[in-house]
């Protein structure tokens, strides 16, 4: 009975080996069949076009850009910001008036065109390349929101018949620049805003400031560690290459205890008249200490500013600030500085919307650079 059973078991691994065989074949011929098709086709430059459109960082970002902002988590992020809510509502309620035609560039669930629309715009064209733009088209027409003609293409696509009056957006990254705002702005600026019409926001600043952190939220680099007696000192020399280990990304206000100088801009921006070619890439500063304390990194945030008493920031000590942003430690070694002491930043920048291309040294007192950010 037992050698009854034995054999068909056999027969049945026998026939599962031989499908094995086969697919592993198989499929291994398709591999190679499909990649000397790529061959041919990447020999061929007009198929090639077609087949493999031309890769560069701005398309990569832009792919990402909009499945990012096509997440409803995101944009319950930027809707809850009640700073950021508020800063919009009074800067459309100010500056657009009955008759203006508006764009609003990357209008997301398209809450800004909207309320350009009910502040009596004659046109507005509501412009996004993420999937979002249908979730905005149902959400004007339950809201009886008109005179919104919703766009679904990249801003660098879009054109109209005459220029517009206003530019609205919401283009800052943590970084300010990291999405792409600058090149967006300039592109639509040039060609679609008609002379003395208005970006809004238009105007900023950008900040890099020596910061403490709080005692309990205090990160050192892994070599300046001795924790519970073990030592890792052993490790400066397996320093990590990548960028982004050596910044942290936060929106907690408990994470910095104070600055260590009266904060000053390292860069000013005016959208209106910015040419993207003047902006500089070596930024710095020259201070004095005035609220002594542990050097832990320093901070970027930025703030923007419509009118003189309207004005939104991602300042990290500021209970009111913008929570749908973070900020942006950029870390050094710990030192100690005393009330007098001089400290001097030089911020390199190989792209300012791709904060991995970012590289920065402070010396103190002039002595001797300390490199901080050569990842």
């Amino acid at each position: 009975m037992v050698r009854l059973l034995k054999h068909p078991l056999q027969r049945d691994l026998m026939l599962l080996q031989v499908l094995q065989d086969f697919s592993v074949r198989l499929f291994s011929s398709g591999r190679r069949v499909f990649r000397a098709i790529g061959r041919w086709i990447r020999a061929r430059p007009r198929l090639a076009r077609w087949f493999y459109p031309p890769w560069s960082p701005e398309s990569d970002y832009r792919e990402h850009n909009g499945l990012l902002f096509a997440d409803f988590h995101e944009q319950e992020r930027m809707l809850a910001d009640q700073p950021r809510m508020a800063f919009y509502q009074a800067a459309i309620s100010r500056h657009i008036r009955p008759g203006s035609r508006v764009i609003d560039l990357g209008t997301g669930t398209g809450i800004l065109a909207a309320l350009a629309a009910r502040q009596g715009a004659a046109q507005v064209y509501a412009i996004d390349h993420s999937e979002i733009l249908t979730h905005a088209k149902t959400l004007a027409k339950a809201n009886r929101v008109g005179n919104v003609t919703f766009v679904a293409t990249h801003s660098s696509a879009f054109t109209t018949d005459e220029p517009v009056d206003v530019i609205l957006h919401e283009q800052m990254g943590d970084c300010l620049f990291d999405e792409s705002m600058v090149a967006n702005l300039i592109d639509m600026r040039d060609r679609l805003l008609k002379p003395g019409g208005l970006i809004r926001p238009g105007v900023f600043v950008l900040f890099c400031e020596p910061v403490q952190l709080k005692d309990n939220r205090v990160l050192p680099f892994i070599w300046e560690m001795e924790v519970q007696g073990y030592d890792y000192s052993c490790l400066a020399d397996q320093r990590p290459n990548h960028p982004r280990y050596y910044r942290i990304s936060s929106c907690d206000l408990d994470l910095i205890d104070h600055f260590l100088c009266s904060p000053r801009p390292i860069l000013k921006l005016d959208l209106h008249t910015v040419d993207e070619a003047e902006i500089p890439y070596d930024v710095g500063f020259d201070r004095t200490i005035t609220d002594p304390g542990r050097l832990d990194g320093f901070v970027v945030y930025f703030r923007t500013r419509v009118d003189d008493d309207l004005s939104l920031t991602t300042d990290p000590r500021d209970p009111d600030r913008a929570t749908n942003w973070g900020f942006r430690i950029l870390r050094t070694p710990q030192e100690t500085l005393a009330s007098g002491d001089r400290l001097s930043l030089q911020l390199a920048v190989g792209q300012w919307e791709e904060p991995d291309t970012w590289r920065w040294h402070h010396e103190i007192n002039a002595d001797c650079p300390m490199p901080s950010g050569s990842a």
